[in-house]
């Protein structure tokens, strides 16, 4: 590819908003633009978030740099692996509701267990009254140990889980790590 890309630029866009919204994206000296026949030039590294940018209407306002992530516009990134509350731990007469079930999603061994012992586990569910500014709260466990052979998991929480939460999702995040 050459060194140098060259863009017509229609008469709506001022070249003084494309220097604007090009310049922290690209952290390069931008090259004074040629007059002659309307034709900006721009360093490759810039070439890509203009054709972004020609997509997006008119009206919208550019999202400032320091909120903009290389690679990853647009797209919410999952940092954990969603599970799902089976219900406690239990005998045929007994149940002990400081231990809950779960089922993680992906897991169906014994040995694939393994990797997650110790993880983390987050309950969000949401309250009535607010507290601290807000109705949503969390629960927060750890995985202890493996449930049987089909990939079913022991977790305790640090307070136990509601009734109402059996068959409700949780999250189980990929911390603490061992690798």
């Amino acid at each position: 590819m050459p060194d140098h890309f060259y863009l017509r630029i229609k008469p709506v866009i001022s070249i003084r908003n494309v220097f604007r919204s090009a310049r922290p994206i690209c952290h390069q000296k931008l090259l004074k633009p040629h007059h002659a026949l309307g034709f900006i030039s721009f360093p490759c590294a810039v070439t890509s978030f203009l054709r972004s940018s020609r997509r997006r209407p008119i009206h919208t306002p550019l999202r400032p740099a320091a909120t903009m992530v290389k690679g990853r516009q647009g797209q919410r990134v999952r940092l954990y692996v969603r599970g799902t509350i089976l219900g406690y731990k239990r005998s045929k007469s007994n149940q002990y509701e400081n231990t809950s079930l779960l089922q993680i999603e992906g897991v169906n061994t014994k040995e694939e267990v393994g990797w997650y012992a110790g993880k983390r586990i987050a309950y969000v569910y949401k309250a009535k009254t607010k507290s601290s500014g807000t109705t949503i709260r969390c629960i927060w466990g750890k995985v202890t140990r493996p449930h049987g052979n089909s990939g079913v998991v022991r977790a305790k929480f640090r307070s136990n889980l509601p009734p109402t939460s059996m068959g409700k999702k949780v999250r189980v995040f990929m911390y603490p790590s061992s690798i």
